[in-house]
């Protein structure tokens, strides 16, 4: 097998900028929010060590094989890629610190952040260059193309109006993470190991750099995934509860004044 001298540019450059644009934002939105100097410093310090942490991690042991198996081993990348997902909704779900994060960084900035999506376009040419199945190439890599590059006009089309553009956000978030769920079936089907038997095999996506993509910028978009909707649903009750007090109100003062 051999890798392309190109690759890990594209992988590498892209992981780190996607880390990079999250703390960044991270940073300004909780600065808009009205975060203390000292609460916004913890808060983005700690984010940005559990990104780097976690990409250095998975770097580490992609350089050393952990997840190159041979071809009658047993799947290695599950590891990689559920560990981070089943902790990482936890803390979505259950932790209030990451609670108010998600309070204090807007919908589209969420949203538009998935512009990353994107470099899925690397697995097509490397399908068209013979180093991936189309199996695993075509349906990964037209998702995420697709899930990247709208990413921004649904980000902006909530900005303009969330009220009618809420479930436009909901829609996305569910085809983004079909997007990675095929790309993920597709990518153990293929890939060597003694469950599945592909030809050719999908040898590619379990070395470095490109298994940086399954066990930590597919984990990091289903997370973000979570983080969305979990903020497009408290927004929604949210909306629903102030126009329901507005209701209220509005025909507790059409009362009065027909009772005068």
């Amino acid at each position: 097998m051999t890798i392309p001298t190109y690759l890990p540019f594209p992988v590498l450059i892209g992981a780190i900028a996607t880390i990079t644009a999250i703390v960044f934002g991270l940073h300004t939105a909780l600065a808009k929010a009205g975060w203390s100097e000292h609460d916004r410093t913890v808060a983005v310090r700690l984010s940005a060590a559990i990104l780097v942490g976690w990409f250095l991690l998975a770097l580490a042991l992609a350089l050393g094989g952990f997840y190159q198996v041979a071809p009658d081993g047993v799947p290695t990348l599950q590891y990689g890629l559920f560990i981070p997902i089943l902790i990482g909704a936890w803390l979505i779900w259950r932790s209030p610190a990451v609670g108010q994060i998600i309070d204090a960084v807007p919908q589209p900035w969420i949203v538009g952040v998935q512009l990353y999506r994107a470099l899925g376009v690397i697995f097509p040419i490397l399908y068209l260059t013979g180093k991936l199945p189309g199996l695993f190439a075509w349906p990964a890599g037209i998702g995420d193309v697709v899930v990247g590059l709208s990413a921004p006009l649904v980000a902006l089309a909530y900005a303009r109006n969330p009220i009618r553009n809420a479930g436009w956000v909901k829609a996305w978030n569910a085809f983004g993470i079909l997007d990675l769920t095929v790309a993920v079936t597709t990518g153990f089907i293929t890939s060597p190991s003694a469950l599945f038997s592909y030809e050719p095999p999908n040898e590619l996506i379990t070395v470095f750099p490109l298994v940086l993509i399954p066990v930590y910028l597919v984990p990091l978009s289903i997370l973000l995934h979570l983080a969305s909707l979990k903020k497009l649903r408290r927004e929604t009750a949210h909306t629903s509860t102030v126009a329901t007090a507005s209701a209220r109100t509005s025909s507790a003062s059409q009362v009065s004044v027909g009772s005068r």
